[in-house]
């Protein structure tokens, strides 16, 4: 799809959800092949994943809200009476297991569910995660070189009195992958012991940037040592010939995972299974392998510029196993007390 095609198809769908809002029914009402669904992939991901389903899917009509995860959430809240979507599609576990959001969710094991290991499903099979994102650090080679640093191979590195000044992350308030690293270093090393690192952390580093991209780039462009980014920004700005390397934290990567489940209130529940188990096709793990760092579903093959940046084949060697359900529980305690004692 080209950039102008995919800009018109987001518009295109945006322009129903607004339009049979405006009317003041639920789009599901309008055709029993047609479906809601609302989403945090990014825009360029969901045009490409929406574009393979529709050739596999070519009568399934699927208008699309896209919102950031912080948004996305206020939204269905505030709908939660009258929920306006069939499907919630690439959404942050995090948010997913809000007892709340939960109640919204039908159970549902879709076709295929055998090929996501247990621990990416909801035990009472109401959401699924099937993609995911997760921390790793953008090191600027020339910078190290030029400055005569070692190269770091873990958050306790990062500590080094040499780094002071290095290092840049992004705000765990505004930024989903800040929040993700600051809670598994809570959740690897204990929360007194955690606190206590991200205060000796705070020393070197010289700034927290709103956006989880950034710090890579910034890096990436020789302005600091180290940007604690994600995987996938190290990958591509490599791939763009950024002269960096990309680093997985030797103590495990923080991650995030994307999550899809059945909406309760769907007025069209088959076409939306449909959906559903499209998501869990041969079609849909190929297409994620082009775009995500992690991917849950068997199958599919990891692109050769992911391989050739560092991303190991068995992601779940590297990745923390994170408990959602605590990270979502404290997310208000967390952000308070780290703006409390570190924000700047």
């Amino acid at each position: 799809m080209t950039m102008l095609g995919s800009f018109a198809l987001r518009c295109m769908l945006a322009c129903a959800v607004v339009c049979c809002a405006m009317l003041g029914f639920s789009p599901s009402q309008a055709h029993a092949n047609e479906i809601t669904v609302y989403t945090s992939y990014e825009e360029d991901e969901a045009a490409a994943f929406l574009a393979a389903m529709q050739r596999d899917l070519p009568d399934l009509r699927v208008n699309m809200l896209r919102l950031s995860t912080g948004d996305l959430h206020a939204r269905m809240l505030a709908e939660a009476a009258n929920p306006r979507h069939d499907v919630i599609w690439g959404w942050a576990v995090t948010n997913m297991v809000d007892p709340r959001i939960l109640a919204m969710l039908e159970p549902y094991e879709p076709q295929g569910i055998e090929r996501v290991p247990a621990r990416f499903r909801d035990p009472e099979g109401r959401w699924f995660a099937k993609t995911g994102y997760m921390a790793a650090f953008c090191v600027n080679n020339e910078v190290l070189q030029r400055r005569n640093l070692p190269m770091p191979t873990s958050w306790a590195d990062l500590l080094k009195p040499e780094f002071q000044g290095e290092v840049v992350m992004p705000n765990p308030a505004s930024s989903g992958t800040g929040y993700l690293q600051i809670a598994s270093i809570l959740q690897m090393k204990g929360e007194d012991a955690g606190w206590d690192f991200l205060r000796e952390l705070d020393r070197n580093i010289a700034q927290y940037i709103k956006s989880g991209s950034r710090p890579c780039n910034v890096a990436s462009a020789g302005e600091f040592a180290v940007g604690a980014s994600f995987a996938l920004r190290a990958i591509k700005n490599i791939d763009e010939g950024y002269p960096i390397t990309m680093v997985i934290p030797a103590e495990g990567a923080g991650n995030e995972l994307e999550a899809t489940g059945l909406m309760r209130s769907s007025r069209n529940k088959e076409a939306a299974k449909r959906f559903i188990d499209w998501t869990l096709s041969e079609a849909a793990v190929e297409e994620y392998y082009k775009w995500k760092e992690i991917v849950t579903v068997s199958g599919g093959t990891m692109p050769e510029s992911f391989v050739k940046a560092g991303l190991p084949e068995d992601i779940g060697s590297v990745m923390v196993d994170m408990d959602f359900d605590w990270s979502a529980a404290n997310r208000d305690r967390i952000l308070r007390q780290w703006q409390d004692e570190l924000e700047r």
